[in-house]
């Protein structure tokens, strides 16, 4: 028997093959656009970023007034509940963070849409729709008004609601523009293998064909916490077999993390989201790689060797930097879950160096920093011919690692076009929020 979230979901695809069939059936210029799929015509986000700062302290905090909005949400609207994890705390974090992202942004317009666009295109998974965003907006506005009493007005209303529905438009294109793809894939967990006692690797095999790249990354569901999602690096190049593999570590939060760590076996079904992310080879096939990480940061590394090693036309010296994540992630460097593995890959492959952070020193930053030292070669215009590609663990909790590697790097003569981490999609909207990632790291 379908649980109610099955029977939903069905009904979600057959609606999508529908739409899809009618747009290919309906000319273009006689289609209908949703109400918030158009973009606004030049729009100027500066003034109105300024008028919502100003009054922002009207409505702060701004976890009161996204809690207040989803209380009338949820009241005027029970049945979007379902839509949501049972725990709101994740979600509520969330949106506070996408609240300060869209307002300390909206002067770079073009930037923003494009990640609003991407966030649309991810937000198919969860089923929400056109209308839904009808339902949010009306709650926003209603709790804005609550929050701001007598001195909200309506100069500030209009600029709140020019904000919201130009991110909003840029969602519903995004979800548009993806209709011909699954919103989500169904797949089986084929082996779970724990490493450590709070870190797992997963192998799971989904049930129709999935397309990524070695470096990108997916957001995957347990059963035991439906409409919770968290992001994961692939850990497997593409492979004929379909079979993913994923590095998980347990938080100890309760969360998604802990769900596929401790709570999932082989034989158990996860969903996934479409992959994402920008962590990509260079095009140049005999450039300089420097590949940089930290705990389960490896996971992107490894399947990124794998796309070397499988691609005769490439000819990279490549490097590998492995170092500590945080304090507590001590453990994981001393003896490192995926070892054997690396160790093999190693032998026979005069190409890869790899080399281990100082296990001694309890930041990666400066333990990082100080290997930085014996790998960029002071030759003039060597570190320019150098590419760096980021991957920091989860545990890492600041921006402050991955910052002050960059920053080293680009001092040593690495252009900054040629140092690869996420800065897009998550990691962009989520920077301000304080339990979600920027660090160019997946959370957990």
């Amino acid at each position: 028997m379908n649980t109610p979230s099955e029977d939903y979901h069905a009904l979600l695809a057959r609606h999508d093959a529908m739409r899809l069939r009618r747009r290919i059936l309906t000319p273009s210029d006689s289609r209908p656009e949703p109400w918030s799929a158009k973009a606004p015509q030049a729009y100027d986000g500066t003034a109105d970023q300024r008028l919502i700062s100003d009054f922002l302290p009207l409505v702060s905090p701004l976890e009161e007034l996204i809690a207040e909005l989803y209380r009338l949400l949820f009241e005027r609207h029970p049945y979007l509940r379902s839509l949501f994890p049972e725990s709101m705390a994740f979600q509520q974090v969330h949106l506070v963070g996408i609240f300060r992202y869209l307002i300390g942004n909206l002067h770079r317009t073009d930037e923003m849409i494009g990640v609003f666009e991407q966030l649309g295109r991810d937000h198919r998974k969860l089923g929400v729709r056109p209308a839904h965003f009808e339902a949010f907006e009306a709650a926003l506005i209603e709790a804005l008004r609550v929050r701001a009493g007598a001195r909200w007005t309506s100069a500030l209303e209009g600029a709140w609601l020019r904000m919201l529905r130009l991110a909003v438009s840029a969602m519903v294109r995004g979800a548009d523009a993806a209709i011909a793809e699954p919103p989500s894939w169904e797949a089986t967990v084929t082996s779970h293998e724990l490493r450590t006692p709070d870190l797992a690797v997963l192998r799971v095999r989904p049930h129709q064909p999935y397309a990524f790249e070695a470096g990108q990354y997916a957001s995957m569901e347990s059963p035991l916490l439906e409409q919770a999602w968290r992001p994961y690096y692939l850990a497997r190049a593409p492979h004929p077999d379909g079979e993913l593999e994923f590095h998980v570590r347990a938080r100890g939060a309760g969360g998604v993390s802990d769900a596929l760590v401790h709570g999932t076996q082989e034989g158990g079904t996860v969903r996934l989201s479409a992959a994402r992310g920008s962590l990509a080879l260079p095009d140049h096939p005999s450039a300089d790689i420097l590949l940089i990480a930290s705990g389960t940061g490896w996971a992107p590394m490894k399947a990124l060797l794998q796309r070397i090693d499988a691609d005769r036309s490439r000819a990279h010296r490549v490097r590998l930097l492995l170092g500590l994540a945080a304090p507590q992630d001590r453990a994981a460097v001393e003896e490192m879950y995926d070892a054997a593995y690396l160790e093999a890959f190693r032998r026979g492959r005069p190409w890869l160096t790899v080399i281990a952070a100082d296990a001694t020193d309890a930041r990666f930053a400066g333990a990082g920093l100080r290997a930085l030292n014996g790998i960029l070669t002071p030759r003039r215009g060597a570190a320019a011919r150098q590419h760096a590609i980021l991957a920091l663990a989860p545990e890492v909790s600041t921006t402050g690692p991955a910052q002050a590697l960059t920053a080293r790097l680009v001092a040593a003569g690495v252009p900054v076009a040629q140092i690869h981490h996420e800065t897009t999609g998550i990691d962009a909207v989520t920077e301000t929020s304080a339990s979600t990632t920027r660090t160019g790291l997946l959370s957990a």
